[in-house]
């Protein structure tokens, strides 16, 4: 997918060695994801798909799945998040990963544990809680400064955050079909692993039209750093200590 992923687990009532097999099998959910989404890999379903030699249900069911997410997405994003407008043809990647990791998620509970935390290139999905009253912190990258934060904010379930500064010039803006982002940094914390990684996607892409439209969901929050520095979050993100995002150095400044 790009990018690494890591495991934090605590074992709890299980074995370690119970525990280490069910990270091995989250694993091969990952890479199986992988071989069947990647738009890299010519022989993958989904590249199979784009080039037109064959239709959704001539694919694996999974990939139907995560097709009508995508289509709920762009629903929801009124169209920032569109995988049927990036070039090249169909391209879920936008939504894929999040899915990923939830699957993977699945697999750590099905094994017994109960508190882990899996993190793809920042797209994090949690089980239970490091300690008793205690929720998860995350950590959102500075845009301009590599070694600090712009905010820590507390997770229960999971948070996606999208922009240009780790991979570059990778999002397209679905009206024009160009490379965009009205956002420095879009993050997005939720219920579902997958819808948070596509709305991120979307207002990293949409920048403050699209943080409104994320703003008016149900169960869903965002936190948008804008292109000049400036910070708007939607109100009911639990930021670290009680302490809200203070200003991000400006570009300029960095």
């Amino acid at each position: 997918m790009g990018t690494v992923v890591s495991f934090a687990v605590t074992p709890g009532q299980i074995s370690s060695h119970t525990a280490r097999r069910a990270i091995g099998a989250a694993c091969a959910v990952l890479h199986q994801a992988d071989a069947t989404f990647s738009t890299w890999k010519p022989d993958s379903p989904v590249s199979r798909l784009r080039r037109g030699e064959v239709t959704v249900s001539d694919l694996p069911g999974e990939i139907g799945e995560v097709l009508g997410l995508c289509e709920k997405a762009r629903a929801a994003s009124g169209g920032w998040f569109d995988p049927w407008a990036m070039p090249g043809g169909v391209d879920p990647t936008g939504l894929v990963k999040g899915w990923a990791v939830e699957q993977s998620r699945t697999v750590l509970c099905q094994a017994g544990l109960d508190t882990a935390m899996i993190n793809a290139g920042g797209d994090i999905a949690v089980l239970g809680t490091p300690a008793p009253g205690q929720g998860w912190r995350v950590g959102i990258r500075h845009p301009w400064r590599a070694d600090a934060f712009a905010a820590i904010i507390e997770v229960t379930d999971a948070i996606a955050t999208s922009g240009r500064y780790e991979r570059g010039a990778h999002l397209f803006d679905p009206f024009t079909g160009r490379p965009a982002g009205r956002a420095a940094s879009a993050t997005v914390i939720g219920p579902s692993l997958a819808f948070a990684d596509a709305l991120a996607t979307a207002v990293a892409v949409g920048g403050d039209d699209a943080f409104a439209l994320v703003a008016e969901l149900d169960h869903y929050a965002c936190y948008l750093i804008r292109g000049d520095g400036s910070e708007i979050d939607t109100g009911n993100i639990r930021f670290a200590d009680a302490i809200t995002p203070s200003q991000p150095m400006r570009p300029s400044e960095a």
